[in-house]
């Protein structure tokens, strides 16, 4: 993650650890969820979380504030045009109800994904941390969480597949795979995103959702996917 003030970042940003949801009909069997008894981050955690010089862009979280629409008729098709990538794809926005612990839903079935990766590159193992971010622009009127397994594709991958994970597409199942058979707690954070704000991330790589968990409003989110380098937006962190 790239920041500047760990007093930001707490201020935002809490920690939990992850499990397989049993016996939850609201979600999808396997599905990876977050435990809850959400804590304040640590210095040790932000310390061990902060992006390296030289870290690729492709792989870095950013907290942000994307560009003020112009309200006299922008479209948000091309919101993102601007920060770095002409060709930023506009995928649409979701309404999440309020306190919901994860948000994106398996259009067939109706049920709750849980923490998930993305799949809109189709990467193999090796390529799976040069994919496309995902920007995404809090529309509100409520604030929502990006929440983040400290889990990406290809360690899921490799922990499942030891014998021939180079030749694998890593997929949401080998990341509920992994967490089933993990012997210590896989940590998760989930991140304040209030209406205005945004983030981009690395959605193919790292497990994730968005939660509205403890909130009395609903938020409206808007997704472009794309390639931006890391600064191209103003930091809040």
């Amino acid at each position: 993650m790239a920041f500047e003030d760990f007093r930001a970042l707490r201020a935002r940003c809490e920690y939990s650890t992850i499990r397989n949801a049993e016996g939850d009909p609201r979600y999808e069997d396997g599905a990876v969820v977050p435990r809850g008894a959400w804590q304040p981050i640590t210095e040790a955690q932000a310390r061990a979380l902060a992006a390296r010089l030289g870290t690729a862009s492709d792989v870095t979280v950013e907290i942000v504030r994307p560009p003020e629409p112009d309200r006299s008729g922008f479209e948000l098709e091309t919101l993102t045009a601007g920060p770095g990538d002409m060709n930023a794809r506009y995928l649409g926005q979701a309404l999440a109800a309020p306190g919901m612990p994860t948000t994106t839903v398996n259009r067939n079935s109706g049920r709750l994904l849980g923490l998930h990766l993305d799949n809109w590159d189709k990467l193999i193992y090796e390529r799976t941390g040069r994919g496309r971010r995902r920007i995404a622009l809090n529309l509100g009127p409520g604030a929502r969480y990006l929440v983040l397994a400290q889990l990406d594709a290809q360690a899921a991958c490799r922990g499942v597949h030891p014998a021939d994970f180079a030749a694998r597409h890593p997929h949401t199942g080998d990341c509920r795979a992994y967490v089933a058979a993990a012997r210590l707690p896989v940590h998760c954070f989930r991140i304040r995103i209030d209406p205005g704000e945004g983030y981009v991330a690395p959605t193919e790589y790292l497990l994730h959702d968005g939660s509205t968990e403890g909130q009395a409003l609903p938020s409206v989110i808007a997704f472009w996917l794309g390639r931006w380098p890391t600064g191209a937006l103003p930091s809040l962190v």
